[in-house]
């Protein structure tokens, strides 16, 4: 059975932002076991790439505005013969929970930023070695500590991210179920169309094509130049059939 390959990429600003918390997050969530150095270590890196991303823009308004965007797309839904009603309006209700929640929450971050161990490491993270004992004794002591003590602490820093989490992981699950994936062909390693109001787009490759989509793009027309991942020896089929959702 073929391995599919799944690739997605932002076609503006706002998405492409979306997508590197959603990543970051879910890293997090990952590495929050912290019991060495190597684990701490992965943990408060992403900790620093996230806040730097929070700092990009107008990250709430943009959140808000599309959660009421999708609000109303349900209210339109509503209107629709044969709708599950039931389901569309438990949905319209999640929805304003989620900004009522976001709107509600403190600074994106702002618990992240005020810790002072996190703030002691990040601040060493640039620095090649920068976060061993002798350079930062807190971090040292904070790691023989009792393990469910570390826990709580971690779980109380994830918990603060809760709002954005929540509100954004409901809106890429909506936006990526908004495009449905139809069977395209790219000639010479070459595929071009039209992408008008669109955010996000969707590829699968099997993993047996040994290829990669290069995919230059904006809001209304979207270019995908497939290359090969060998890139000496590997070749790209006059014909490459593959999957794409606009979303």
């Amino acid at each position: 059975m073929a391995t599919i390959v799944l690739f997605e990429h932002p076609l503006n600003e706002k998405m492409r932002t979306w997508l590197r918390i959603e990543f970051l997050i879910n890293q997090l969530q990952e590495s929050s076991n912290i019991s060495d150095h190597r684990s701490a270590l992965t943990f408060f890196r992403n900790v620093g790439e996230l806040l730097d991303v929070f700092e990009r823009g107008e990250l709430r308004t943009e959140i808000l505005k599309e959660l009421e965007r999708q609000q109303q797309k349900m209210r339109a839904w509503l209107e629709v013969p044969g709708v599950d009603q039931e389901r569309v309006t438990a949905l319209r209700e999640t929805l304003k929970t989620r900004a009522t929640e976001l709107m509600a929450a403190p600074r994106i971050g702002q618990t992240l930023r005020e810790d002072r161990l996190i703030g002691l490491v990040r601040q060493r993270l640039s620095i090649p070695g920068g976060c061993c004992s002798f350079d930062l004794p807190t971090l040292h002591i904070w790691l023989h500590i009792a393990q469910e003590q570390r826990d709580r602490q971690v779980a109380r820093w994830l918990a603060s991210l809760d709002p954005i989490r929540d509100a954004l992981t409901l809106l890429l699950d909506l936006i990526r179920q908004s495009g449905v994936f139809r069977h395209q062909t790219s000639l010479n390693g070459f595929f071009q169309d039209n992408a008008e109001g669109a955010d996000l787009l969707r590829l699968q490759l099997t993993l047996e094509d040994s290829l990669y989509p290069q995919v230059s793009g904006h809001k209304s027309r979207y270019a995908i130049r497939f290359l090969p991942l060998d890139s000496e020896r590997g070749e790209v089929p006059g014909r490459l059939d593959f999957e794409l959702a606009c979303c």
